[in-house]
């Protein structure tokens, strides 16, 4: 069960779209963002109907 969720890179600025399997529960992955190439860590959470939110975060943010 794929979704796919609209963000923003914390570094670039740019909006990005991220697949998300919300079958997986939370969840907390790294990802490269697709235009700036960096690495930003996703942070997934699952409510209890299985809709997903989804934050990214940069190194620094952590």
């Amino acid at each position: 069960m794929l979704s796919t969720l609209d963000t923003t890179c914390p570094y670039c600025g740019e909006p990005i779209t991220l697949f998300v399997d919300a079958s997986a529960g939370d969840q907390t992955y790294i990802e490269d963002c697709t235009v700036c190439c960096r690495p930003m860590t996703v942070i997934v959470h699952v409510d209890a109907e299985g809709d997903a939110d989804v934050r990214v975060q940069s190194e620094s943010d952590i």
